[in-house]
C-alpha cells in the first residue's frame, strides 16, 4: 500500500543514520570526509525522487501494477542511483586530485558493478525481511554486512603491509648507496601519475607502481655502482643485464609475474616493451637525467632529452603524458610541447 514518506524525511533518516555511524570513527579520530556524506545524502535522494512521488499518489500501482513489470522498474531504479553514486564520486575525486575524469567514472563503474550490485540485492532483501518479519529483521541482516566490512579492513591491512614490504625492498638499493635518495618513490609516484593520465585502471596501477618501485633492485647485483644509479645512460645491453638481474629479483621476492616482467623488460627498445614498461622507463630516465639539480632550465633540458629519443626508447604518447603531468602540477616550470 502507499506509504506517507517524503522524499525528505527518507534523506534525512538516512543521514541521521550515516551522522550516527560516524561516530566510532570521530572516536578514533578518523572521521569520514564530508563529500562521501554528501555523496550518499544526493544518491538516497535521487532514488526517492524516482520512487517515492510515483509510489505515495498510487500512479506506480496504476501504470505497471505489483506484477513483473514493477520489478524491472526497480531494477531500472537501482542502476540509475548505482549510475548516479558512480557520476558523484568520480567528480569529487576527479575535484579533489585533479585526475583525469574518464578513467576515474570507469574505475567507479566497475567497482559498481561487483560490490554495488551486491549491495543493492542486500538492500532489496532486507526491505522484503522487514515488510514480512518487522523491525526485528534488520540486526539479523545487519550481522553479515559488520562481517563483510571486517574482512574489506583486512584486506586493505594486508595490501598496505605488502606495499610497505616492496618499498622497503625497493630502498635497498639507496642504502646500499647505488641509487640517490628517494628515487625509486618519485619514479613510482611520477609513473603512477602518468599512468592515470594515459587511463590505466586501478590494477594496472598497481602494478605499475610495484614495478617502478623495484626497477633498479638489479643494481644490487653489481660489483661497482653506477654513477649516480643512473642507468639511462648506460650502454643498451648493460642495462639490459641489471634489469633482466632485477626481474629475477622480482620473482623470488614473490610478487605478481607482471611486474617482474616490467622490471626485467625497461631496457627494452620501446617498440618491443610492454605498455607498462614504457612509462618505468620514461619516468626513470626523466628522473636520472634531471638529477640533483633543481635549475629552471634542468626538466626542460631534461623533456627534451626524452623527446630526442622517442624514435627508439621512449614512447613519444609517454613522454608527452610526462610532460602535461609535470605542467599540471607546476613542477619547475615545465610546459609540454603544444601539438605540431
Amino acid at each position: 500500500a502507499p506509504t506517507h514518506h517524503g522524499v525528505l524525511q527518507i534523506v534525512t533518516v538516512v543521514v541521521t543514520a550515516a551522522l550516527a555511524g560516524i561516530v566510532p570513527h570521530i572516536a578514533r579520530g578518523r572521521a569520514p570526509a564530508a563529500d562521501h556524506l554528501a555523496r550518499r545524502a544526493l544518491t538516497v535522494a535521487f532514488a526517492a525522487a524516482c520512487f517515492q512521488p510515483l509510489y505515495n499518489s498510487g500512479r506506480l500501482e496504476q501504470g505497471i501494477g505489483q506484477g513483473p513489470y514493477l520489478v524491472l522498474y526497480l531494477l531500472l531504479l537501482l542502476g540509475l542511483t548505482a549510475l548516479c553514486d558512480a557520476v558523484l564520486a568520480a567528480a569529487l575525486a576527479a575535484a579533489r586530485t585533479g585526475w583525469p575524469y574518464g578513467p576515474l567514472l570507469r574505475d567507479e563503474l566497475r567497482v559498481q558493478l561487483g560490490i554495488g550490485s551486491a549491495i543493492c540485492a542486500t538492500g532489496v532483501v532486507m526491505a522484503l525481511g522487514v515488510a514480512a518479519a518487522g523491525l526485528w529483521a534488520l540486526p539479523v541482516f545487519c550481522v553479515p554486512l559488520l562481517l563483510t566490512q571486517l574482512s574489506f579492513h583486512r584486506i586493505a591491512a594486508i595490501r598496505t603491509t605488502y606495499r610497505q614490504t616492496i618499498t622497503s625492498l625497493a630502498r635497498a638499493t639507496e642504502i646500499a648507496g647505488y641509487t640517490r635518495p628517494g628515487h625509486s618513490r618519485r619514479v613510482a609516484a611520477l609513473s603512477c601519475a602518468v599512468g592515470r593520465e594515459l587511463g590505466l585502471s586501478e590494477r594496472e596501477l598497481t602494478v605499475l607502481e610495484y614495478a617502478a618501485l623495484m626497477h633498479d633492485i638489479g643494481q644490487l647485483s653489481l660489483v661497482d655502482p653506477v654513477r649516480a644509479g643512473a642507468t639511462a645512460g648506460l650502454p643498451p645491453a648493460e642495462a639490459r643485464r641489471i634489469a633482466a638481474l632485477g626481474g629475477e629479483v622480482a620473482r623470488q621476492s614473490g610478487v605478481p609475474a607482471e611486474v617482474a616482467v616490467i622490471v626485467e623488460r625497461q631496457a627494452d627498445p620501446y617498440r618491443e616493451q610492454p605498455a607498462l614498461a614504457r612509462i618505468v622507463r620514461a619516468v626513470n630516465a626523466y628522473d636520472d637525467l634531471l638529477g640533483g639539480s633543481r635549475h629552471p632550465g634542468g626538466p626542460l633540458a631534461a623533456l627534451e632529452q626524452l623527446r630526442l629519443g622517442t624514435g627508439r626508447d621512449y614512447q613519444p604518447e609517454v613522454v608527452e603524458c610526462l610532460a602535461r603531468v609535470l605542467a599540471r602540477g607546476g613542477r619547475d616550470r615545465v610546459v609540454p610541447v603544444p601539438p605540431g
